[in-house]
């Protein structure tokens, strides 16, 4: 666990900082090969940045390397241009919500992060940054999921939500978008500044921009409810090494990790095992054996992560109050959630029942059902329509649980 820090002269949020005490903050996060555990240790010993760029090369090397020391002492090549745009960053303040910068020894900075064993320097932080985190779950997964995958995540996010829990994910396309999708699903008009945030997403890009451009909107409705954090500097592009780093964040956050679908090699499994060396808990749900989705979900369960069928399951296992006491669904509602047959068994076309719930070859179909191709086609084209069924890669396709 990280130790406690006194930092000295840097207990307010960076919109508040100085120019002078923005750009020590800013030199001593790029400067080159100074992470983040030298940077604690610095000021641990020193007490604040500026203090630690009044140092000598010779003091410097009694607590970093010999060539952090240099570094230290070398200005960086993009330090000006990065002050000049952070500053204008956080004098820009939209209407419905903030931009911040906390530091490691802001009071805002969340606690969870400090068990890190290479918290941030440096968070950029836009969205209701009065509001607080509470308690959170982190929902990850594919970002090529399953039909059924995204709508899972999306029943799962506002389940979760409306239990009282901060969903946390990444805002990465598939199960993360879909996740905060659903957090945010039945959101008050009002925004309420001192309230727990409904969703937190980490990104792996500077604030200033947003990946996946897809996501525009989202990012605008995770602002008005939530937040959107970065370690990362205005500017950085989406750079492929940034995403896992990032993931360490998530993980942190959230009491446990749900991982809703996830290849073997998802960086989704990166995260489950992070959130096991933090001492969090891990959650998977299950899938069909055919789905390569759902092979790392199966793996994690094998592994000893809890199965998880239904919202219930996840608030038990974090020791959070029952689901029934939150008036969460209808009784419907939540029978689908747990038993997707439960809500459809008497009026679905007979084509449902013949599909299963696992995926299926055009081919399977037309044996199982006894229909001709035309005929085939047609009943599929108007279940797919009415949301019923979704189109895999491969020509396979899949029942979807009834919402």
């Amino acid at each position: 666990m990280t130790p406690v820090l006194t930092i000295i002269g840097t207990r307010h949020t960076g919109n508040h900082m100085n120019k002078d005490e923005l750009r020590a903050w800013l030199r001593l996060s790029m400067s080159e090969g100074v992470g983040n555990d030298a940077a604690r240790r610095l000021l641990a010993c020193f007490g604040s940045p500026q203090a630690v760029f009044e140092q000598t090369d010779a003091t410097l090397r009694q607590v970093v390397t010999s060539a952090q020391a240099q570094a230290l002492c070398t200005v960086p090549n993009e330090l000006a241009v990065q002050c000049v745009r952070t500053h204008h960053w956080l004098q820009h303040q939209p209407d419905r919500h903030s931009h911040a910068l906390w530091t490691l020894g802001d009071p805002h900075y969340p606690d969870a992060l400090l068990q890190l064993a290479d918290p941030p320097l440096l968070l950029y932080v836009a969205g209701q940054t009065s509001a607080h985190l509470g308690n959170a779950i982190a929902v990850v997964g594919s970002r090529n999921p399953t039909p059924q995958g995204v709508q899972t995540a999306a029943q799962f996010g506002e389940a979760l939500a409306a239990a009282g829990l901060c969903v946390v994910s990444g805002m990465a396309l598939g199960v993360d978008g879909a996740a905060h999708a659903g957090a945010l699903r039945n959101a008050p008009p009002q925004v309420d500044q001192t309230s727990q945030w409904l969703t937190v997403a980490v990104v792996g890009t500077g604030l200033d921009r947003v990946y996946p451009r897809q996501h525009q909107a989202l990012a605008q409705e995770i602002a008005l409810h939530g937040v959107l954090i970065s370690e990362y500097l205005l500017g950085t592009p989406p750079l492929a090494h940034n995403f896992p780093k990032r993931n360490r964040l998530i993980a942190a956050l959230g009491l446990g990790t749900l991982v809703v679908e996830a290849a073997l090699k998802s960086g989704s499994l990166i995260t489950a095992k992070q959130a096991l060396d933090l001492g969090r808990e891990v959650l998977a749900i299950p899938g069909s054996i055919h789905a390569t989705q759902s092979h790392g979900c199966h793996a994690l369960i094998r592994q000893g992560a809890k199965l998880v069928e239904s919202a219930q399951d996840v608030l038990e296992e974090l020791q959070l109050a029952p689901l029934q006491q939150t008036r969460l669904f209808t009784d419907a509602h939540e029978s689908t959630l747990t038993d997707p047959a439960a809500g459809a068994a008497k009026t679905e076309p007979a084509l449902l029942t013949h599909m299963g719930f696992a995926p299926v070859s055009l081919d399977a179909l037309q044996a199982r059902s006894g229909l001709d191709a035309a005929a085939l086609q047609a009943q599929l084209l108007t279940l797919e329509l009415n949301g019923q069924v979704g189109r895999l890669a491969g020509g396979l396709f899949q029942r979807l649980a009834a919402v």
